[in-house]
């Protein structure tokens, strides 16, 4: 599946100028593509048989016939059957780790990738176009362009490719959210655009009406996407696993941004018990790549390596036991696929018998020479066990032979044992069945071990038989959470030609453009500007015609004639109005109508077709979009003039002027200005 430009050469107006990527296609008949189709049909049938539930459930609690009861329960049991059959085989596509492997013909343990979470499509046409007419008194439909490639864009990040084009591509319409959120989404009212994800684990719907779902699915999207390139990666090369390592530490970083960004999500794939345990999971397979990365080139067989190495193992199989630990804790157990809590045990066990296997091959294989340093070995010995056999020290296992045998062949023991723990956890579970690679890399493992022992084996084995002491984890190269570079997209607002972010969104309402005729009397305006895109009438002479005509303190001016100057400043604005007489020109200008901070609405949230409220108060504004009563700001003591000294005047006066819009607004008082623009809370997750 690759990545296609959009066709005859559209031009992306929402970035930097140049084309942007459309999503993979969704009929490509390939092994991803098909088990995404298979997950969003199961998606689809598993919300048909949830509102049947929700319909008989509520039909049971309203009738008082026992007849219909008996029916209705006869029903509910065949549909909550279904729903156990559904879920079962979005369990089996979430245990299809084969689809997201490497290409290449290799010898790998198989890695878990996350499946990207699946949307209904939005149609923001009609409710945008509504918006922009009703809010912003422009004619929607000259918007059209602008609001296909926002839904084209959207469509694109449904099927994503498995590249780094592909989370720029769902990079770039996150970056585009918080835009079309200010413009559009207004704390005080809804708009009518619901917003549907399903669980990527268990296909249960979640739809909200504000953009915070659809934030916190798209940067889950962007982790499942790097942990299906971390996968996909070539492990039989040094290039491939660090390719795999970064991206698995990526995924964890993104995962980890979900995790502290939103809160109280609807959706349990994304709840913060969850996260986090993928979080771990994440970080435990960059840990076993950076184990295959060492072991790659072949081990040294020398005593020093092999310690090491035998530590760097137990480090891959005590993250891995943790993340075995978060599987198996309620709710998360029944969330997860049984194949990866099977596989995190598996792994657990593996890793810990080849810890074991390289100890003992330490032990067995090296003796102390004359030429071997002494008190490095001992001390790297010490740093291998946290405690030894009574009456044993590491200076003994050194110096002494049959010591050093004895602990060798109970670590050897020890390593065929988990072994064949390993292959036991792997028969219990039937999705892993179908991996034979798999199942011969353990078999394999096994068999090294029991060879090695063979070596060794005497008839005294029962007679010196002792415990092999625990093996402590030591790494030298720590998986680490990596936040991507490559998710800081610089975008360029779709609806720019709405005027200035900063004062014409949703946050604000406008009056009408009203136009207003204004005309120079003794090269005298009758009025001061002020401030940046778009400037604003301060300093109002009430008996000027422009006053007369209607013009008011506060007005921005919008456009001059037939040129619009929502995004013009003061030393712009002034060549238009350089050579107004007494003729005049004729300008348009809005009004805020109400500036005052409202209590916010709040939002419905369906999850699984029951509705479940989330206040929105942490959306309303923050203290940047409060309104100030206390900075005033000075009236100015002369009219815009022709005069050379006036207009240098008047064009030094950038800044907005922020006081109480409360008040009245005599012509020599202090005026109203739209507060500074603020991003929404989005730790506050609604």
């Amino acid at each position: 599946m690759t990545d296609a430009l959009l066709p005859n050469g559209i031009e992306d107006s929402g970035g930097d100028g140049k084309f942007f990527r459309k999503g993979c296609n969704p009929l490509a008949q390939t092994g991803r593509s098909k088990l995404q189709n298979k997950r969003a049909s199961l998606n689809q049938q598993i919300i048909k048989q949830m509102r049947i539930r929700a319909g008989a459930e509520n039909l049971l609690k309203a009738t008082n016939n026992n007849k219909v009861k008996e029916m209705v329960l006869l029903e509910l049991s065949y549909v909550n059957a279904d729903l156990q059959r559904l879920m079962g085989q979005l369990e089996g596509l979430n245990s299809s780790v084969d689809v997201y492997q490497s290409t290449q013909e290799t010898a790998n343990i198989p890695l878990i990738a996350l499946g990207l979470k699946e949307t209904k499509e939005v149609d923001f046409s009609a409710p945008f176009k509504d918006y922009i007419m009703e809010h912003y008194n422009e004619d929607g439909r000259t918007f059209e362009d602008e609001i296909a490639d926002l839904m084209d864009l959207r469509q694109a990040c449904r099927t994503p490719s498995r590249s780094e084009a592909g989370v720029e591509l769902l990079a770039k319409y996150y970056s585009h959210l918080p835009l079309v959120e200010n413009r559009f989404f207004s704390p005080t009212r809804q708009n009518g655009i619901f917003f549907t994800w399903y669980d990527s684990f268990t296909g249960v719907p979640a739809c909200q009406q504000n953009l915070s779902l659809e934030k916190a699915s798209v940067v889950f999207n962007m982790a499942a996407l790097y942990s299906q390139i971390g996968t996909r990666s070539d492990r039989q090369t040094t290039l491939g696993l660090e390719q795999a390592i970064s991206a698995f530490q990526k995924a964890a970083g993104m995962l980890s941004h979900l995790k502290e960004t939103f809160t109280h999500t609807p959706s349990y794939d994304m709840s913060p018990a969850m996260v986090g345990m993928l979080i771990r999971l994440m970080l435990a397979q960059a840990q076993e790549c950076m184990f295959e990365k060492i072991v790659l080139p072949g081990v040294k067989n020398q005593f020093n390596p092999l310690i090491k190495l035998a530590q760097e193992a137990a480090k891959v199989s005590e993250i891995y036991h943790q993340v075995h630990q978060s599987m198996i804790q309620a709710p998360i157990k029944d969330n997860v696929p049984f194949f990866w809590s099977t596989m995190s045990l598996v792994k657990t066990n593996h890793y810990r018998a080849i810890a074991h296997h390289f100890l003992a091959s330490a032990l067995l294989d090296h003796e102390l020479g004359p030429s071997d340093d002494e008190d490095q070995q001992e001390k790297a010995l010490s740093q291998v066990y946290d405690q030894l056999p009574e009456g044993c020290s590491t200076l003994d296992i050194l110096k002494n032979k049959h010591e050093r045998e004895r602990i060798g062949k109970a670590h050897i023991r020890r390593a065929i044992s988990v072994h064949e723990e390993a292959l036991r956890n792997y028969g219990l579970c039937q999705h892993l069945d179908k991996l034979e690679a798999l199942q011969e890399i353990l078999e394999a493992s096994l068999q090294r071990s029991q060879e090695k022992y063979s070596d060794f084996e005497d008839e005294e084995q029962f007679v010196d038989y002792v415990e092999a002491p625990d093996i402590i984890s030591k790494t030298e190269h720590k998986a680490e959470m990596e936040f991507p570079a490559s998710t800081k997209v610089k975008v360029t607002d779709f609806f720019q030609r709405l005027g200035p972010l900063s004062v014409f969104s949703a946050k604000q309402k406008w009056t009408a453009p009203r136009k207003v005729h204004v005309c120079a009397d003794d090269r005298d305006l009758g009025f001061t500007l002020k401030g940046e895109a778009p400037v604003q009438v301060v300093s109002l002479d009430p008996l000027s015609k422009a006053a007369a005509d209607g013009l008011k303190e506060g007005d921005y001016i919008v456009a001059v004639g037939d040129k619009d100057t929502k995004w013009m400043g003061v030393s712009d604005m002034m060549p238009l109005l350089k050579d107004v007489d007494e003729e005049g020109i004729e300008i348009q200008v809005v009004s805020v109508v109400d500036n005052s901070p409202t209590m916010p609405t709040k939002s419905a949230t369906f999850s699984g077709n029951l509705p479940k409220t989330y206040s929105m108060i942490c959306l309303a504004y923050d203290d940047e979009g409060k309104p100030s009563k206390s900075h005033k700001v000075a009236k100015k003591s002369s009219f815009l003039s022709l005069g050379l000294k006036n207009r240098m005047k008047s064009a030094s006066t950038l800044s907005l002027p922020t006081v109480d819009p409360s008040s009245t607004l005599p012509w020599n008082k202090p005026i109203p200005t739209f507060p500074s623009s603020s991003i929404y809370n989005e730790r506050a997750f609604h």
